[in-house]
């Protein structure tokens, strides 16, 4: 799995605790998912202020 490094010490004991490979791909997506959001936030509010500054009228 890519995300391992990635996981928390809860994350990791639940997934070392026997959980399936469903679980663990679960779990990786969520992990991806909450690192996305604050990028995409940056990303918009970015291109909002960018739009609103140099906007030729």
């Amino acid at each position: 799995m890519i995300f391992n490094f990635f996981q928390c010490s809860m994350c990791k004991a639940v997934l070392e605790s026997g959980a399936d490979e469903k679980v663990a791909e679960s779990l990786n997506d969520g992990i991806v998912y909450l690192m996305a959001i604050p990028y995409v936030l940056v990303a918009l509010i970015g291109f909002l202020i960018y739009y609103k500054f140099f906007k030729k009228t």
